[in-house]
This record gives structure tokens, C-alpha cells and sequence, in this order.
């Protein structure tokens, strides 16, 4: 029965929840059009490779050990790569990045693949080609400074990001960015619906009467129709005159 009663109340407010959901997805795909600047990704992936292997053997003399060592090694090298030292010196040497290196670390993200020795480097940018420099300078900076810092010098580029790729942009997702609207609007107006329940305090069936005044209704008067009350009009109504005698007319 409360669920019966909750579903009315949600069904009378039905309007005032579409009209607040229908608003918010309207505003936030207008929102996500036309003031939200398009989102380009580029990636270059690089390879940690076993420093004492000969390149031309290492495929037949494979070391578990080592290939674990530079799985573990691969950790330390995604913080060096996002650490203000080799940023400072991206932002140094490319300066047609137009980037400085905290706005690069922003940009800049790290991941590995699960189990493996190969590393992305992906960067963000409004524009594709851009953020494909930005992720081959990163990669070819780092290259250089592990030597120097790790005293190795196992790390390969195997793949670098191609900056003539014409890229989709990743975001913003306007579908996505609208179905979450929806949800939350939709959740937002059923609460403000709840709330004005809760705020109102006015007498509306039976029920009301005995929940709020504790006493039985004696009577009710039922919801007239307009088509009910022009019915009656057309009907024939008899008035008694003065005199007792009755007559019989009719509405024009």
C-alpha cells in the first residue's frame, strides 16, 4: 500500500520530473556541443628490455628472471617518466610543444600492460597531432635520462605515435555525458517530488482524514465532471411555483 501511494504521488509530479529532465539533458548536451573543447589521445609504447642480453640472442636466451626484474623495474620508470626532471627537460628542448612541464605531467599518463615489458605513453590534447609529439617527446627524453639516472640502458622505442594519424576525439562523449543527465535529473525530480509530499499537509481522500485527524469521514462528496455538469444543464428540472402547482421547463 505505501508503494501504491508513492507511485500516485510520482504519477501526479509526472510532469514536473519529465519537464526537470528533459531541461537538464537539453542544457548538458547543448553544454557538451558547443563550450566543451574536443579531447585527442596519442600513444608511443616503449620496451624494457634485458641490458646484458646480445640483441641478436636474446629471442633464443630467454632469462625468467630478468623478464621479471624489468616487470618490477617498469614501476620505478612510470614514476620517473611523470617526475618533474624529465618533464622540465621536454619542455626544454621541444618549446613548439608550448607546454611547461606541470601542464606536461597533466597531460602525461603512464600504463602497462598486464604481465609484460612494454610500456604507453599517452598524452592528451585538444589537438591530435600535438598531443602525438608531446607523447614522442616524453618517450625519446626518457630514453636518454634513464642512462643517467638507473645507469641502464635497456629501454626501446617500439612504437612510436604517428603524427599524421587522423584521430577521433575521445571526449567529450555526448551520448554518455547526456545518459548520466538523465539519471540524475531523473533521480533529482523524483526527491523534489518526495519533498513537496512531504512539505504538503492538505487533506485529499478518506485516508488523509484518519491519518492526520484520527476521526472516521462521515461522508464525501464526489469529483464533479465538466461533461457530467453539462449533462445536467440539458436535462428537463422541475421548480415548484408560489401557488403549489408544479411546472415543468426547460433549459435553454
Amino acid at each position: 500500500m505505501e508503494l501504491l501511494r508513492y507511485w500516485s504521488f510520482i504519477r501526479r509530479k509526472l510532469w514536473m520530473i519529465a519537464l526537470i529532465t528533459i531541461v537538464s539533458c537539453t542544457a548538458v548536451g547543448y553544454y557538451s556541443n558547443h563550450f566543451l573543447q574536443p579531447q585527442y589521445e596519442a600513444s608511443a609504447e616503449l620496451i624494457v628490455n634485458n641490458p646484458q642480453a646480445d640483441p641478436k640472442t636474446q629471442v633464443s636466451n630467454v632469462d625468467v628472471g630478468s623478464i621479471n626484474s624489468n616487470i618490477m623495474l617498469i614501476k620505478t620508470y612510470k614514476e620517473i617518466i611523470r617526475s618533474p626532471r624529465i618533464m622540465t627537460k621536454v619542455a626544454t628542448q621541444y618549446p613548439e610543444l608550448h607546454a611547461t612541464a606541470d601542464e606536461l605531467i597533466a597531460k602525461i599518463s603512464v600504463s602497462s600492460m598486464n604481465e609484460t615489458q612494454v610500456m604507453s605513453i599517452s598524452a592528451r590534447d585538444n589537438s591530435y597531432g600535438r598531443a602525438a609529439k608531446m607523447a614522442n617527446a616524453v618517450s625519446k627524453v626518457f630514453q636518454q635520462e634513464v642512462r643517467t639516472l638507473m645507469k641502464l640502458d635497456n629501454v626501446s622505442v617500439l612504437n612510436w605515435a604517428d603524427t599524421t594519424k587522423q584521430s577521433g576525439a575521445i571526449s567529450p562523449n555526448t551520448t554518455m555525458n547526456i545518459m548520466v543527465a538523465f539519471i540524475v535529473s531523473t533521480m533529482i525530480g523524483i526527491g523534489i517530488a518526495f519533498v513537496l509530499d512531504q512539505l504538503d499537509n492538505t487533506v485529499k481522500n478518506e485516508e488523509d482524514i484518519r491519518t492526520l485527524l484520527g476521526i472516521p469521514a462521515l461522508g464525501a462528496i464526489p469529483k464533479a465532471k465538466r461533461r457530467d455538469l453539462s449533462d445536467q444543464r440539458n436535462k428537463p428540472q422541475i421548480m415548484n411555483l408560489a401557488g403549489g402547482k408544479e411546472n415543468v421547463t426547460l433549459d435553454s
